[in-house]
């Protein structure tokens, strides 16, 4: 077993990087964020040509490159290394891998090739006001009438559900959890974008009144779908907090190389040094888990569902531990809005609880470890 990226995955690392270092800094960020969508549709199309990030692990049989998890961990780990801010995750990790999960032959050859060409801005509306992240706190009822099938009820933490133009959503039918398609001009479809603590990734609620949809799937089989769908978000949100988790120490040591008191850099010091060191400990020990966990989806393997658990809830305390001693290295400034150092605090305490926090994926991890 060998996890070392092979040249083209490295290369493939390197033209990331040198992209959202042009396009996508830091100040570009700010600058997205105080948008009415979040995001900038140039840098989404940009995404999608030259690059082909949207396509990236869609089959090729439906306009994808056919890529696996490795690929889009690679991606992912750079995108949180650079804030980037666009409806990727929802769209390609979320809606793109439910769909591939359905088995539904014509949902897929409908949808797919425009979500992999960029046109489609997709997601996954599962969660509702009781905030839990598995199918047991589904509550929207879906109801059949006349062979076409209609939506009542609310979903909420809604990933980029503000701009979504496809929208798939997880409801209650006489026969169990189902998955329908739902477009985002459908009628009885109200939404409401709201202010999250992460500016980065925008989240939305949405009310659904006899709301028409189309049945993706077989009634009744959307558990296993959704269930496979969050163990891959698990594993890639795991893979985007390495990415921020770097940064923060990256940041951290160059502050404290540049920054000088009592006539030498606090670097120096054997107190930053310090948490210097156990930062850079614990980010290699996730990029372990992360990485493993991205292996273990791409061969499938029986264990993927405890090692997502286990990559989410180490990778999520490292980003946490890794953003809050770089505004504590930082000091005062760190606090401020004019340094960046915030941003990733506030990604890092966001993603925390994103699919679920560390203690719910711990204890996830021990039922599938039957300890």
């Amino acid at each position: 077993m060998d996890f070392a990226f092979s040249e083209e995955q490295e290369e493939l690392r390197r033209t990331i990087r040198r992209f959202f270092a042009e396009h996508s800094p830091i100040s570009e960020v700010r600058r997205q964020i105080e948008t009415e969508d979040g995001y900038d549709p140039k840098l989404w199309a940009q995404l999608a040509d030259p690059l082909g990030l949207q396509a990236l692990t869609i089959p090729e049989e439906y306009g994808g490159q056919g890529f696996g998890s490795l690929e889009l961990t690679v991606v992912l780990e750079e995108m949180g290394k650079a804030l980037v801010c666009a409806p990727f995750f929802a769209t390609v990790v979320l809606a793109a891998n439910a769909l591939l999960a359905s088995g539904d032959g014509d949902a897929k050859a409908e949808l797919l090739p425009s979500i992999a060409s960029g046109e489609t801005i997709a997601t996954l509306a599962f969660t509702e006001d009781n905030g839990r992240w598995d199918d047991s706190g589904v509550e929207m009822q879906a109801v059949e009438s006349g062979g076409r099938w209609h939506l009542d009820g609310h979903k909420m933490y809604v990933l980029d559900g503000g701009t979504a133009s496809l929208i798939l959503v997880v409801a209650r039918t006489q026969n169990g959890l189902s998955l329908f398609a739902v477009d985002g001009s459908a009628e009885g479809l109200a939404r409401s974008p709201f202010q999250t603590m992460d500016l980065t990734r925008r989240q939305a609620r949405l009310e659904f009144s006899s709301t028409p949809a189309r049945l993706v799937g077989t009634e009744g089989g959307a558990g296993p779908v959704l269930t496979q769908t969050l163990d891959l978000a698990a594993v890639a949100l795991a893979a985007e907090q390495v990415g921020g988790a770097q940064r923060c120490l990256e940041m951290s040591v160059e502050y404290a190389k540049n920054r000088y008191q009592f006539g030498r850099p606090i670097g120096s010091f054997q107190a930053i040094k310090h948490k210097c060191a156990d930062v850079l400990l614990e980010i290699e020990s996730a990029k372990s888990a992360a990485y493993y966990a991205s292996w273990a989806a791409d061969e499938d393997a029986d264990d993927l569902p405890l090692v997502a658990s286990m990559a989410k809830a180490y990778c999520s305390d490292a980003y946490f531990h890794a953003a809050a001693e770089n505004i504590q290295i930082h000091g005062g400034i760190g606090f401020t809005w004019d340094d960046d150092a915030h941003l990733y605090f506030k990604r890092a305490a966001s993603s925390g609880l994103l699919f679920g926090d560390s203690a719910y994926h711990r204890e996830r991890l021990l039922q599938h470890a039957q300890l």
